[in-house]
């Protein structure tokens, strides 16, 4: 059976497939987390675009005022993201431990 991308927002889907169903730009593997990150670190929507070239600008304020109704849901995805990383440096760290006899 084939799952859809869920159209949740003017340009942000929703796919079980894609990036783990996290909120993205139109069905591409651009999270809105992604264009989130960029404005904290201070870059304009036009910068963004810079970042990436295949988005437009209504793709880049579609995903900031998604992400401005739904900051729980994007603060979550940064969440998750930081623990896979922690989860992925540990487990690095216990391989390389293992390889080098420590």
């Amino acid at each position: 059976m084939e799952t859809a991308s869920k159209h949740v927002y003017s340009h942000i889907t929703k796919d079980p497939d894609v990036c783990g169903g996290v909120a993205c730009i139109d069905g591409m593997r651009i999270r809105v987390m992604d264009i989130v990150s960029l404005k904290r670190r201070g870059e304009t929507p036009e910068q963004m675009l810079e970042a990436y070239p295949s988005l437009d600008l209504a793709q880049i304020y579609a995903a900031l005022s998604y992400s401005c109704e739904h900051p729980g849901e994007i603060e979550a995805s940064f969440e998750e993201d930081r623990n896979w990383k922690a989860a992925h440096e540990a487990e690095k760290a216990e391989y390389l431990g293992r390889r080098s006899g420590r």
